[in-house]
């Protein structure tokens, strides 16, 4: 894509901040359509779990090059819960199914899912085990389901090609769109599995829409889900501008405390990651992310806490002494709480 003008960046800035503003005041109805994603549930998938039991997602990797850190052990991992050290009771790496909920923006300004995106998106997904399953979610103003969790890999690609067209009179209701996708994970997603939200965007934040949950009731329900966030960003001139001017005018709408969902923050409290890159290297970027995925370590505890009080409780995960030693400097990615159970 060609770099814009000064004089058209401009434009598009004061554009964006004109919607950005707009948001504050403007009632958005809510609106999901569940009903194609039942369709796609079979009483064969659902599997029973112990409730109690808190499965972990982490991604290790090299501080200085950010590869991918293999050939782990149980005992390479500490957690503790509220500061109380927890026994791992199951291990494993890329041996647990995945539930991934692609959700697309089709709001705003500019549209980060063009055929370049459409393509390395299909090309990603389509590296995945048999076993794992993949839903398509769309958003702006609402929220919709296009294809529930399956396996069939020809409907997925289907749900992928008849994306909606980009509406750049709409909005970007992250607050919304998180509610709706947290809540269907928690409905439909394998429970037995490993749940990974993955936004298609150009813009990483925004106010809360009027006429859906606050931005802390939709953080929590995303806790409360299990799933990891992440994010494929389409990094362009024009959206680092529009991006930009999110970024300033969230940080400006706190003065009037006008609440607002950062992606970036669902992400590290998540242990989920956000990776940018042109639209025409994109391919490389969907491909590593799917091989984060697939190379995270995954296990549970049982928490000595037994209160059933739907808390959220506080994670800490660590790498015993020594390992850093023969493997370098690591940052472990996951997530930093939970949402107990309840009564």
């Amino acid at each position: 894509m060609k770099s814009i003008l000064p004089s058209s960046k401009l434009s598009l800035l004061l554009i964006t901040l004109i919607l950005a503003l707009t948001a504050l005041s403007q009632t958005r109805e809510r609106t999901v359509t569940p009903n194609r994603a039942e369709a796609n549930i079979k009483v064969a998938d659902i599997i029973k779990t112990d409730v109690d039991l808190v499965t972990i997602d982490a991604l290790v990797l090299q501080k200085n090059t950010a590869r991918v850190v293999g050939g782990l052990k149980q005992e390479s991992f500490l957690i503790s819960e509220d500061g109380t050290r927890q026994t791992i009771t199951h291990f494993s790496q890329d041996t647990l199914p995945l539930s991934v909920l692609l959700m697309i923006d089709r709001g705003g300004c500019l549209d980060p899912f063009g055929e370049e995106v459409r393509r390395a998106a299909k090309d990603a997904l389509a590296q995945l085990k048999p076993g794992d399953e993949v839903a398509v979610m769309t958003y702006h103003d609402t929220a919709e389901l296009r294809q529930g969790f399956t396996h069939d890999r020809i409907l997925l690609e289907r749900a992928i090609n008849y994306v909606p067209p980009h509406d750049e009179r709409a909005n970007h209701c992250l607050n919304i769109a998180f509610d709706d996708a947290a809540n269907y994970m928690m409905k439909a997603g394998n429970p037995s599995g490993r749940r990974v939200i993955v936004v298609v965007t150009g813009v990483t934040r925004n106010w809360d829409c009027r006429g859906g949950p606050s931005n802390k009731s939709v953080t929590h329900t995303v806790f409360e889900s299990g799933s990891v966030v992440s994010a494929i960003i389409p990094k362009t001139p024009e959206q680092v501008a529009e991006n930009g001017v999110m970024r300033w005018a969230t940080r400006f709408g706190r003065l009037a405390h006008a609440p607002y969902i950062d992606i970036q923050k669902l992400a590290d409290e998540t242990g989920g990651e956000i990776l940018r890159d042109k639209p025409e290297e994109l391919d490389q970027t969907f491909n590593t992310l799917i091989t984060h995925l697939r190379t995270r370590y995954s296990f549970s505890f049982v928490s000595t806490n037994k209160k059933r009080d739907g808390t959220v409780r506080n994670l800490k995960i660590d790498l015993a002494d020594g390992i850093e030693k023969s493997q370098g400097r690591l940052v472990v990615k996951a997530r930093r709480s939970y949402v107990a159970p309840k009564e």
